[in-house]
């Protein structure tokens, strides 16, 4: 590892984009300090760093969407200067977004079109334009199907189309494995592999050290908003990767002791919602958590995950079954009422579910609790109590933010959910629905996350655990179910599954009880030679 220079170039490894003494300056903060990048042709050059290091301001940079206050930009050797982002794909960079910038109520082939109709037309053209690039890079991408009814790995695909289809030869790609299966996971490698050998270009966002350690040509890592150093995958591990970003090792999730009792805590017994037409999206789903329970559930999106939790948190009437809540039918409450009962709610979405972006961070510590302290006194608002709260909130979990009263948009994504976390641990839930709770998080914070979960379940806690990390559902769970098709299809033993077979029960190839058949004698591997 280098903290200064870049990887070395051969004459057949060229720049295609470099970046030089970035900063960019927003009110009270500096988000990008100096940062220099140099991204070579045909490579996979990954980019990694704690939440709120720089990284999507300085992404933002590169596509347009925001300038400089100082450094260049320079595109195959040429200096540049973008005043929006159609000028960086006029020179062939594109970008595919954590959250999927596509219209469900079209088509595969409108999707990819809409905005560059006059590239291809709408019609034959486009549609050979569409299936050339699908079948020259192995994307598998059906122009006639309706996006809504794809899956996520399918949705992304799309989305790599889509800026492929407009010229791209650079592509930027932030968190794209953050829901994404193991099986998944492969086949986009794959697809980075063989754009590569086109002589693309890709720039790799992820939080994921083992990802980035087996996809990855090179690795630059940013800390408080300037580069601190450069690494050759072959010569580096995920812990000195982790050292790098936050100055700390690589955390694990592991749970060392049960704590769970025989007290229920929530029961969910026969839930059935059905969607428009009587088609079930969950169907007969039963299970019970106890106080100092984590259950997770595991499953590809799209399988239900979401119904379940709009069912149990009031957003979504059942059409049959109960939910009941220490022992009390909660199965008719409204949200307010199940939130002031004891249910905490870290949502999936967390810009649709979480907050309101344009508020300050004290009124978005208010949100969901607003009749509880410290944010009420009777029937009033206690604003100065929200606003200390808020305070603490953001030093106990590290909320990188200049203040209280900058909105929730002006957070990095990674700082938007530790605010979550800490809104809804703050109120001593008794029962915890955990959506992707780390979710778009750097380890740093992952660990603390963890950390709270931990000693909330130590606690009595009883949580629902959703999420795509399959290390994190393993880890942290006591007990596990997989969901498929709106049904629970299988159970699993977190001390005995591994992430393949996991993942694998999760697109429908096992049911019934899973059990680990390739789980390594070795206890002295470390999270390095996981990676490898």
């Amino acid at each position: 590892m280098d903290a200064s220079s870049s990887p070395p170039l051969t004459a057949q490894s060229t720049v295609a984009v470099e970046l030089t003494g970035i900063t960019k300056r927003f009110p009270g903060v500096v988000a990008n300090h100096d940062i220099h990048l140099s991204v070579r042709k045909g490579t996979v050059h990954a980019l990694v760093g704690e939440n709120g290091a720089g990284k999507s301001t300085l992404m933002k940079i590169l596509y347009g969407m925001q300038k400089p206050d100082e450094g260049t930009i320079a595109v195959d050797g040429e200096q540049v200067s973008f005043g929006s982002p159609a000028d960086a794909i006029a020179r062939g960079i594109g970008m595919v977004h954590q959250h999927f910038m596509l219209a469900d109520n079209l088509t595969v082939l409108e999707n990819v079109v809409l905005g560059s109709e006059k590239l291809y037309g709408i019609g034959a053209g486009a549609r050979r334009k569409i299936k050339e690039i699908s079948d020259r890079y192995g994307l598998g991408v059906r122009p006639d199907a309706l996006v809504e009814n794809l899956g996520v790995a399918d949705r992304q695909r799309v989305e790599i189309l889509k800026v492929l289809y407009r010229g791209a030869r650079i592509l930027i790609l932030d968190e794209p494995t953050a829901v994404l299966v193991p099986q998944e996971v492969d086949a986009l490698f794959h697809n980075l592999r063989e754009l590569k050998s086109e002589g693309l270009s890709v720039i790799f966002i992820s939080h994921k050290l083992g990802e980035v350690l087996s996809v990855a040509d090179d690795i630059t890592v940013i800390r408080r908003g300037t580069t601190v150093g450069t690494a050759v995958p072959a010569e580096t591990t995920s812990r000195q990767l982790a050292e790098m970003m936050v100055g700390s090792e690589l955390p694990t999730p592991e749970t060392a002791e049960s704590t769970v009792t025989d007290r229920p805590v929530l029961t969910v017994d026969k839930l059935r919602l059905e969607a428009e037409g009587g088609r079930a999206v969950l169907d007969d789903i039963s299970f019970t958590i106890h106080a100092g329970e984590v259950l997770g559930i595991a499953g590809v999106e799209g399988n239900g995950q979401t119904e379940l939790i709009e069912a149990i948190i009031g957003l979504k009437p059942a059409d049959s079954g109960t939910i009941t809540l220490l022992g009390e039918d909660i199965t008719a409450w409204a949200t307010r009422r199940r939130r002031e009962a004891g249910v905490g709610y870290i949502p999936e979405d967390r810009h649709r579910h979480g907050l309101l972006l344009e508020a300050p961070l004290w009124e978005n510590r208010i949100l969901g609790h607003v009749t509880e302290r410290p944010n009420a006194k009777g029937f009033w608002l206690d604003i100065k109590g929200a606003q200390s709260d808020t305070r603490r909130i953001v030093e106990d979990y590290d909320v990188r933010t200049p203040g209280i009263d900058v909105t929730a948009a002006s957070l990095s994504g990674g700082n938007q959910q530790k605010l979550i976390v800490g809104r809804e641990m703050s109120h001593s839930p008794k029962f915890l629905i955990a959506a992707h709770p780390t979710r778009g998080v750097d380890v740093g914070a992952q660990a603390a996350i963890w950390d709270h979960i931990r000693e909330a379940r130590r606690e009595g806690l009883a949580v629902l655990l959703i999420s795509a990390d399959l290390d994190e559902l393993i880890g942290l769970s006591d007990t596990l179910r997989v969901i498929y098709n709106g049904r629970l299809v299988a159970d699993a033993d977190p001390a005995a599954i591994t992430p393949e077979a996991l993942g694998s029960a999760m697109t429908g190839a096992a049911s019934g009880h899973l059990e680990d058949t390739e789980t390594t004698t070795d206890d002295d591997a470390g999270p390095e030679d996981e990676a490898r």
